[in-house]
């Protein structure tokens, strides 16, 4: 009688592991599958982040070598010198534009304001810009213990939105902006559908956080919104002897 007890028992268990994957291929536990979340498609482009150096997928605005990829202000050759790795502002011969024009980006750019400081405060110490589609200023100051109006100071979409915090360093070192731009939009009658918008880090800080820009900058009254198309990246001269380098952009 002992083997019909266990071919008996073996035949139950069998029965039980059967009743058991019945159960786990139920509706309700087919929901839980971790495979129906995972998206496979598309696929994200490979893009090379090399040390110290741009993006694979980057337009190189500036390498430390020339200033082809810029113009003067009114056309032809941008006179800004470049010596060391680096441009700097001739003081008196007015702002230099890219040759492109671009709408969202994601730029990356290096500055340095004039070590020698004495007899300068306010926004008479290392006063530059970034102007955005040639209307939108971001500050270029040195703001290391300077005190000026805070929505003047670097890192500020100038007289718009002054920065969470004062990421600066001493006059003299190389300091860095990391940017996300996106452009307004307009309708084709003109009117502005969406704002531009900016995130700003600055020295790897965030001082700019998807802040809503007020319209092109104005140095004096308030900002407002005329329709345009993708525009140059514009750096002005402010009769300061400030440097940029490793200037690049990633269109977005």
């Amino acid at each position: 009688m002992g083997k019909p007890i266990l071919i008996e028992a073996i035949l139950v268990a069998l029965g039980l592991l059967a009743a058991g994957s019945a159960v786990a291929q139920t509706p309700g536990d087919a929901q839980r599958d971790p495979a129906r979340t995972e998206v496979w498609k598309p696929v994200p482009a490979v893009v090379a982040t090399p040390k110290d150096a741009a993006p694979s997928d980057a337009i190189v605005l500036f390498d430390g070598k020339d200033l082809s990829a810029w113009e003067a202000e009114q056309g032809g050759n941008a006179p800004w010198s470049v010596a060391g790795g680096a441009v700097t502002v001739v003081p008196g011969s007015k702002g230099i534009r890219t040759k492109r024009r671009f709408c969202d980006i994601q730029l990356h750019i290096e500055w340095r304001t004039p070590a020698k400081t004495q007899g300068f405060d306010g926004q008479h110490r290392g006063n530059s810009g970034i102007f955005l589609q040639d209307l939108y200023e971001l500050q270029v100051l040195d703001s290391y213990g300077n005190p000026t109006y805070a929505n003047g100071q670097a890192a500020s979409i100038y007289k718009q939105a002054i920065p969470l915090v004062n990421a600066s360093r001493a006059p003299g070192q190389w300091q860095a902006y990391d940017v996300i731009w996106k452009a307004p939009r307009f309708s084709q009658g003109g009117g502005l559908v969406s704002p531009a918008r900016i995130t700003v880090l600055h020295n790897g800080v965030l001082v700019q956080d998807d802040t809503v820009v007020s319209g092109k900058t104005e140095y004096i009254g308030a900002p407002s919104y005329s329709p345009h198309g993708c525009a140059p990246i514009y750096l002005q001269d402010h009769d300061a002897k400030v440097s940029y380098r490793n200037i690049w952009v990633r269109e977005l």
